[in-house]
């Protein structure tokens, strides 16, 4: 009895199989190729790195369009393509041959460059009333693709309110397996205008001069690896020297600027960020997810001087809804240890993107803090404007205008 138990509890495996494993197979596509059209500068293998599936894969046929969905975001985020549309076409034979059609942009920008050198246009509008005087100007290089790898090179060189020296390369795909990038980079600067300390109604007090007191020197590098899609691990460090005037340390300024008696220091900055990032645009994200942490360390000191260490998290969130409204949540945070830090080592909220809308004009110091923003939109319009001189780069200008809350 205990034979034909067996026999049957296997022979109903069997037709399960049997039945469930014709539909599943049924169910399958084979990528017989896949068709690169439309680029001159970018090599190939670049466009298929970032496809979720590869020549001769085997995917089920209700994933197809998600997966070439996904495909389009991540081609469309190496910001080295205007146009990106994939296609596919299945024969009797279930095989899947892939089209993927593009037109690259136009990657050598020199640019003329009109600078501020306040935290934001309000404060420079309003605060110092439109002062032209407070303004660097010069010329900016870049090139996005140099070899058809993705990687860039970046020059600036300014001069009037500040002077400011600064070149990169960034190559994102540096081992065969495109999975391991680096950058290097050298900036020097000098400033007439800086801030030393931060008012009980917490504005900024910025110590001025006719000559250029501040200088500063960097020299920077990171490797980072990328095996995936969606996740970065980047290690970076960072070699400086900055120089302040001696009579910034007085009383009547701040002798905890630097953390320091001497009016010259360097150290090292070091740090490692691990990044989540699946959106449909990385320049502007409407649909998807952002998540990293930074492990940072100023100084290579235990205690005195520089030394800090900082954790800064932040999360994002992308939502669509109906008829074209569309919400997001950012959740930023940071912490640095010890609490008692130089003044350069004290910003919190009000720098760089670190803010809440309404308060511009604001800074605050602190070795921790949170903020939480909630945005609400709505796109009003949409169109194309066609360029009026041919060319194969840029057949057309997007724009896309929406409106917030």
């Amino acid at each position: 009895m205990k034979f034909h138990f067996t026999y049957l509890f296997f022979f109903i495996l069997f037709l399960n199989s049997q039945v469930f494993g014709q539909d599943s197979s049924q169910g399958k596509l084979f990528v017989n190729d896949i068709y690169i059209k439309g680029i001159k500068k970018t090599k190939e293998y670049i466009v298929l790195r970032e496809m979720t599936f590869k020549k001769g894969d085997s995917i089920l046929s209700e994933s197809l369009e998600q997966d070439i969905k996904n495909s389009r975001h991540l081609i469309y985020n190496t910001n080295l393509f205007s146009i990106v549309k994939i296609e596919s076409s299945i024969d009797s034979f279930q095989n899947v041959n892939i089209t993927v059609a593009l037109i690259e942009r136009w990657y050598i920008y020199p640019a003329p460059q009109f600078k501020l050198i306040d935290r934001n246009f309000n404060e420079w509008w309003k605060t110092h009333d439109a002062d032209m005087n407070r303004v660097s100007y010069g010329v900016k290089f870049d090139h996005y693709n140099i070899s058809g790898r993705a990687d860039q090179l970046n020059f600036v060189l300014l001069n009037g309110y500040s002077r400011n020296f600064g070149m990169s390369y960034f190559s994102p795909y540096s081992n065969r397996s495109l999975t391991e990038g680096f950058s290097i980079g050298l900036n020097f600067s000098q400033s007439r205008e800086f801030s030393y300390k931060t008012s009980q109604q917490n504005k900024l007090l910025l110590y001025q001069s006719e000559n250029f007191e501040r200088s500063y020197l960097s020299l920077s590098a990171s490797y980072r690896i990328r095996k995936g899609f969606y996740q970065t691990h980047i290690f970076y460090a960072n070699l400086q020297k900055i120089i302040i005037p001696d009579s910034l340390l007085l009383v009547a300024f701040n002798p905890n600027y630097l953390g320091t008696s001497k009016i010259s220091t360097h150290f090292i900055d070091v740090s490692y960020m691990y990044q989540f990032a699946n959106v449909n645009n990385v320049n502007y994200p409407l649909r998807g997810t952002i998540y990293k942490i930074n492990l940072y360390k100023r100084g290579l000191k235990i205690k005195g001087g520089l030394n800090m260490f900082s954790v800064d998290a932040t999360y994002k969130k992308f939502i669509v809804h109906p008829h074209h409204f569309y919400s997001s949540f950012q959740l930023l945070s940071k912490i640095k240890f010890p609490f008692n830090q130089p003044y350069i080592n004290q910003r919190a909220m009000g720098y760089g993107n670190y803010y809440l809308r309404g308060l511009e004009y604001y800074v605050v110091d602190g070795s921790a803090s949170g903020l939480f923003q909630y945005t609400f939109s709505k796109k009003i319009a949409s169109f194309k404007i066609p360029v009026p001189f041919k060319n194969k780069w840029v057949p057309f200008i997007p724009f896309n205008f929406y409106g917030k809350s």
